[in-house]
């Protein structure tokens, strides 16, 4: 084969070489340029690339990987034993069954759907059903009024002497007054603006015979409560729900506010939350001043004697439950004499009460209401004695007002953040949280319905829940929605929030979290943690014969 001449390239460019004369300085100038241009052992190394791992080298550095990832979630460091393994298989069981549900077709997903929607499906769900059979510690986040379920109302409504003015239809809201005679005047703070006299008061009792029970009963249902089939379009944004909110509390009232159902109410709101396996109670309330038939009027320190003779009493008669704490939370949209009155009964509940009054805060929609800030100088001057619980974080917002709340309420020492929705957004702040230990309350339903999430996929907390963060999970207005005291948002957090891989342990690390975060003393914590280990062992057990006692029938 005959050797071919070799040809210039025609994409060669002609070089041309400058010689210009060389000087000493300039040399030596070249000679650095071209030492700096050798290859040197460091620049060697910066270039070098690994050698590709094997795909069974690949698996195991994934696999741990993983496993690190995991040893950081939320109940990670809690150990396992003996039945609670049986247990937790059975519940790992439920939760991957309605994952692969959901994975499968999302729209059956009830974490990914407002909870109006799929309430009929989580109650029929197995793994709800296991929720609420669970010991769950304390509620440390609800409010004195949305405490008790819809039923309760119901049933209040037909205590003797309720008289009533205007009715249910066309997007009217009546108005309730307990009295032994027919009421000469408007209900306290209220005035109809449609011409309505004092001939329209009638007895409940009469209204609802001429209506028929059922429905007379259904109505009231649907008044003191914001469910409704078609959330999306009946609360379009938060300031819907809240609005709602106000309607509710104005008509409800002067119900709750009669002594009787008063009392009757917050017993009925107890056996409801001992019941759903809740065995402590800290709530927010305003202490509204109570009347009866008498004339006679109820003020604050009278109502805080009331809560605390009703928690001895039901403690007497429900020896697994550990008590109640009452946190003073009036509202924030007032002006500073009012909240001079305000701190002013918050140091004097503190000097009578101290041991059960245990925490001040401030209640109300964040974005409408005053913030922490308009406050600072008087929150200061309280004794350092008063814990603060405050709300904070509760909106969509970045870096609007509602959300600096969240950066007063750290530095005036907050014990725990109030839901905390937006801390996420402020990674300075999520620290100092985490170093404090400041407990967050995470209210999963509430965060929903009021229109902050709409898939609770997607909820801040998900992130909490990946590291062991201190948090718990709370109600704080279950009534409103017609959810249990705390089984449908531990539902929520567990099935929505966590990984896959979560399990059994999310819901000790809750129930200890919680008494850990309460205000109660170190000795009632330990009679606490004492009644709660009780309940946990016998659930644990009485599930894991019940799974063998199963398994033997399908054998």
């Amino acid at each position: 084969m005959a050797r071919l001449a070799k040809q210039p390239s025609p994409f060669r460019c002609r070089t041309i070489v400058f010689q210009p004369k060389l000087t000493c300085s300039s040399s030596l100038l070249l000679l650095c340029c071209w030492l700096a241009l050798l290859p040197s052992p460091e620049a060697h190394t910066i270039i070098e690339r690994p050698s590709r791992p094997s795909p069974e080298d690949y698996r195991y550095q994934r696999a741990l990987l993983a496993s690190e990832e995991s040893a950081l979630a939320f109940g990670a460091d809690i150990p396992l034993a003996g039945n609670e393994i049986l247990v937790n298989n059975h519940l790992m069981d439920l939760k991957r069954d309605e994952l692969e549900k959901g994975y499968t077709n999302p729209f059956n997903f009830s974490p990914a759907r407002h909870f109006f929607e799929v309430l009929d499906q989580i109650n029929a769900s197995p793994l709800f059903r296991f929720v609420r059979e669970l010991p769950k510690g304390a509620v440390l986040h609800a409010h004195d009024t949305a405490l008790a379920s819809t039923e309760v109302i119901v049933k209040a409504t037909y205590q003797p002497h309720l008289w009533q003015r205007g009715c249910f239809e066309h997007g009217r809201q009546p108005e309730f007054l307990f009295s032994r005679t027919k009421p000469t005047a408007p209900q306290r703070g209220n005035k109809h603006d449609d011409g309505d006299d004092d001939d329209d008061w009638e007895l409940v009792q009469t209204v609802r015979e001429r209506m028929g029970p059922a429905r007379y009963d259904e109505h009231v249902r649907q008044l003191f409560s914001l469910y409704t089939p078609d959330p999306q379009t009946a609360y379009r944004s938060i300031n819907d729900v809240w609005d709602r909110f106000s309607q509710i509390f104005l008509a409800f009232n002067p119900i709750v506010t009669y002594r009787p159902v008063w009392e009757f109410y917050f017993r009925e709101a107890l056996r409801e939350f001992h019941e759903d396996n809740v065995l402590y109670l800290e709530f927010r309330g305003l202490l509204p001043t109570l009347y009866d038939l008498d004339g006679k009027t109820y003020g604050p320190e009278e109502v805080v004697q009331i809560y605390r003779t009703i928690t001895e009493e039901f403690k007497a008669t429900h020896p697994r439950f550990a008590g109640t704490k009452f946190i003073y939370a009036p509202l924030r949209l007032v002006d500073n004499q009012t909240m001079d009155q305000y701190l002013s009964l918050a140091e004097r509940l503190h000097r009578l009460h101290g041991d059960y009054v245990v925490a001040f805060d401030l209640v109300g929609q964040e974005d409408l209401g005053r913030q922490l800030l308009d406050f600072v100088p008087q929150l200061l001057q309280l004794p350092a004695s008063i814990n603060f619980v405050f709300h904070a974080g509760e909106t969509n917002w970045n870096g609007m007002p509602s959300d600096g709340n969240l950066f007063d309420a750290i530095m005036l020492g907050t014990k725990r953040i109030g839901h905390g929705y937006s801390l996420l957004k402020h990674p300075l702040l999520l620290e100092k949280v985490r170093q404090r230990n400041i407990c967050v309350e995470i209210n999963p339903v509430s965060n929903q319905v009021l229109r902050l999430v709409a898939d609770h996929r997607n909820h801040p907390a998900s992130v909490l829940f990946a590291s062991d963060f201190p948090l718990v999970v709370s109600s704080d207005d279950p009534s409103f929605w017609r959810a249990a005291p705390l089984s449908h948002d531990f539902y929520m957090a567990f099935l929505g929030m966590t990984t896959v891989g979560q399990d059994l342990r999310v819901f000790k690390k809750l129930a200890l979290n919680s008494i850990r975060y309460s205000l109660m003393s170190d000795r009632e914590k330990e009679v606490a943690l004492g009644k709660f280990q009780l309940a946990w062992d016998g659930f644990i057990d009485r599930k894991a014969e019940q799974l063998r006692a199963s398994s033997r029938n399908e054998v």
